[in-house]
């Protein structure tokens, strides 16, 4: 009975979120600091998805994925940092039960998404190095639908298991999530159920989320190896390596952090480890990808240095319009006398 009236007392208050950061000087400094980050990565993503948009040049298979990659980064960012900066600044620290689920569910669905979009964008590139004559039949249209729509499906497939396990679980007595946002592993410390089962959902999920499409990764620029070393000409493998040398960057940042928090036996799992980890794929990878992607690229830095020229032509032009609708006045002395 006293089970079932703290799981009603959760579902009516919800969960505290005990974050990240204390009220010292030195928090104060990093809030600032992750602050800063999540509004870089919010006007960087959003511009470089305009930029691939308005651009006919970036209408390729390549920019196709990233866009959607930086979609998924800005709502990755949205997800979490918001609520996290909010319940700091008012220091409430409070979420309530369908928040709680509703940030699980996006988060996980987001993170599922993004990691399979990455392993099949090494998919992309080893066609575009291996086989390039036919790459516009390979990477049709609809084939760059069927691969973005299904990474969509399986993350949010993987979102909605993991919600529906994490939220059914019976949870009792202490309410204080020992981190800054809703994440499966660190509510499953609250159920008063045994979660056995659920670890082991949890692990497959993972794996699969992954383990999969890391493995697509590593068979990729393997082949894309061998296809670099048979190449005569230094100019084209020097070409071929600087086109993934983002992309390598990118999966690094994300499966690195990843694989840390979710591969992990659970008895090695620290919460300050998680906490700061988290903060590093979920804010600060969303910032790196599009600067990796912008600055180490031509054809992005041309785009948005044209977009920067048609901005100030267009000022120029609006000005002098400005300026030649106003008429001149000419001041006459008066000449009467009285």
């Amino acid at each position: 009975m006293g089970v079932w009236l703290n799981r009603s007392s959760i579902l009516a208050d919800g969960f505290i979120l005990l974050g990240i950061f204390s009220h010292s000087q030195t928090d104060l400094v990093l809030f600032s600091v992750v602050v800063v980050v999540f509004i870089v990565a919010l006007c960087g993503n959003v511009l470089l998805v305009f930029l691939i948009y308005i651009d006919p040049q970036l209408h390729t298979p390549m920019y196709f994925f990233l866009s959607q990659l930086s979609l998924m980064d800005l709502m990755l960012v949205c997800t979490n940092v918001p609520k996290m900066a909010v319940n700091f600044l008012t220091d409430t620290k409070f979420i309530s039960f369908m928040g709680c689920t509703i940030q699980i569910g996006f988060f996980v669905s987001l993170v599922g998404s993004e990691g399979l979009l990455l392993g099949l964008m090494a998919y992309d590139r080893y066609v575009a190095i291996s086989h390039p004559l036919h790459y516009p039949i390979l990477m049709s249209q609809r084939v760059c639908l069927q691969i973005v729509g299904s990474s969509w499906a399986f993350g949010i497939l993987d979102g909605i298991i993991q919600m529906v396990a994490a939220m059914s679980l019976h949870y009792c007595g202490s309410r204080n999530v020992d981190h800054f946002f809703c994440e499966v592993p660190a509510l499953l410390k609250l159920a008063c159920a045994d979660t056995s089962l659920f670890d082991t959902l949890l692990f497959a999920c993972c794996v699969f989320m992954l383990l999969l499409p890391f493995s697509i990764i590593v068979a990729s620029y393997a082949l894309i190896l061998r296809a670099v070393l048979h190449m005569h000409c230094a100019q084209a493998r020097k070409k071929a390596l600087a086109t993934c040398s983002s992309h390598l960057t990118a999966v690094s940042l994300f499966y690195g952090a990843a694989m840390f928090i979710y591969l992990r036996p659970r008895h090695y799992r620290a919460p300050s480890h998680d906490k700061v980890v988290s903060i590093f794929y979920t804010v600060l990878t969303p910032m790196l990808n599009p600067l990796i992607y912008s600055l180490r690229n031509r054809e992005v830095m041309a785009a948005l240095r044209k977009q920067l020229k048609h901005c100030r032509i267009s000022s120029q032009t609006i000005a002098g319009l400005a300026a030649s609708t106003e008429a001149p006045r000419h001041f006459t002395p008066d000449t009467t006398t009285s």
